[in-house]
């Protein structure tokens, strides 16, 4: 089994972790901005910590981080903090479960963005797998209040959203990626590491300025919910590291379509811990995708 499979599945799991305590914290005591904010400012500290103390420990140093490098890591954490606050704003609009499945588009447009920016290609029966789930995500993004035609309920705010963050999480990861592959032949774990610190390191300072600067309440608010928040930042530092390994190791639409695995988990979450329910409509849609997840592991 090739590394980067087991190490998008670890992602899935931290993901679904984060986007529960993200839940809790939007819908209580936190803003979207806010909520967000908690992810980068207490991931942040903990993975300079941890890459500080690999090079103390192993005597290396740190590559020489061009423009471009910058670049595309300035691009994908701009990216990545709107695409996040759409997907918090986004719980307010559905359910847990399907509110992660809204997102889900991006993996298409992750196909299509990587192949512009980066020219990777995707074989045809990857493509095939990856159309399949983008059919159960339009199954899935259906509103039960929506009546006529198949396309109306895309224009509600909660596909909008969904949409919006999609495109945004696209452009995200293939920019994480042309950030990786700026560092030459590193080994794999060391580049995920420099980006991911770099790019976490900006979205924390960035986002703390902005918000000092338009909502200072929030980041008290930010503080005084540490004792959750700062489980978000440890599921945020190994989720992203390890979307940051697979990204480094493969092509973006593949870690991302295979992360799509993330929506089964967002099920469980969502009736165990949340109490929500999910009709039948949703589960025929997870269970394309699922279809969709397995033809993509044997096509590639």
């Amino acid at each position: 089994m090739s590394l980067w499979i087991p190490v998008t599945l670890a992602a899935a799991v931290f993901q679904t972790f984060r986007f529960m305590l993200q839940k809790s914290l939007s819908t209580t005591k936190l803003s979207a901005a806010g909520a967000t904010f908690a992810r980068f400012a207490y991931s942040a500290p903990l993975i300079l910590a941890l890459l500080g103390a690999y090079l103390w420990i192993s005597g290396r140093s740190l590559p020489v981080l061009d423009a471009r490098f910058w670049a595309f890591a300035a691009i994908g954490g701009l990216s990545q903090i709107l695409a996040t606050i759409c997907v918090v704003l986004l719980f307010k609009q559905r359910n847990f479960a399907v509110g992660i499945t809204f997102k889900k588009t991006e993996v298409i447009q992750t196909a299509l963005v990587g192949f512009v920016v980066l020219g990777d290609s995707v074989s045809v029966g990857a493509m095939v797998a990856i159309l399949i789930g983008l059919v159960a995500v339009l199954i899935l993004s259906r509103t039960p209040e929506v009546t006529g035609a198949w396309w109306r309920h895309l224009t509600g705010r909660a596909s909008l959203l969904g949409l919006g963050s999609g495109v945004l999480f696209a452009f995200s990861a293939v920019s994480y990626r042309g950030a990786s592959l700026q560092l030459g032949d590193l080994d794999a774990a060391f580049r995920a590491a420099i980006t991911l610190a770099c790019v976490v390191s900006l979205q924390a300072a960035s986002m703390a300025l902005w918000l000092g600067l338009r909502d200072r309440a929030e980041l008290r608010a930010v503080w005084t919910t540490r004792r959750v928040a700062v489980w978000i930042g440890l599921f945020s530092m190994a989720g992203s590291f390890c979307w940051f390994l697979a990204f480094t190791l493969q092509n973006a639409a593949y870690v991302k379509a295979l992360g799509q695995v993330e929506l089964v988990l967002s099920l469980l979450a969502s009736v165990l811990f949340f109490r929500e329910t999910v009709s039948r409509r949703e589960i025929t849609g997870m269970a394309l995708l699922c279809v969709s997840i397995l033809l993509l592991v044997l096509a590639i």
